[in-house]
């Protein structure tokens, strides 16, 4: 349990630092996307994977932090990772493949509760 509790929330810690480490590149992706403010928006779901995820780590205020983890992951799951829309196979491929992980990490983040 605690090792699974670590190894769970420092994937989100590391994510939520690489938002602020390429928050340029990631907001670039996010325009593309569509998502208003998106250099604000990357910043902001950073800072909701980063504290989640320490939360989830020092096991300390968990209930907000698997919501917070919750609240990144189910519009960025459905608006960011569109397979749906995709045309070009390999990008369907591999926004099929982000969706699914999504999915399966919020399923996780709700066992945890």
């Amino acid at each position: 349990n605690l090792i699974g509790r670590i190894i769970f929330g420092l994937y989100f810690v590391y994510n939520g630092f690489n938002h602020f480490r390429h928050a340029g590149g990631m907001a670039g992706y996010a325009a593309s996307k569509k998502v208003p403010s998106p250099k604000i928006a990357v910043y902001v779901s950073g800072a909701l994977l980063f504290l989640g995820g320490l939360g989830i780590v020092f096991n300390i205020y968990w209930q907000i932090s698997i919501l917070l983890i919750v609240i990144f992951l189910v519009p960025t799951t459905i608006f960011m990772h569109d397979f749906w829309k995709e045309t070009n196979p390999e990008s369907r491929s591999s926004q099929q493949i982000a969706f699914l992980k999504n999915v399966a990490l919020i399923g996780a983040a709700l066992l945890v509760i």
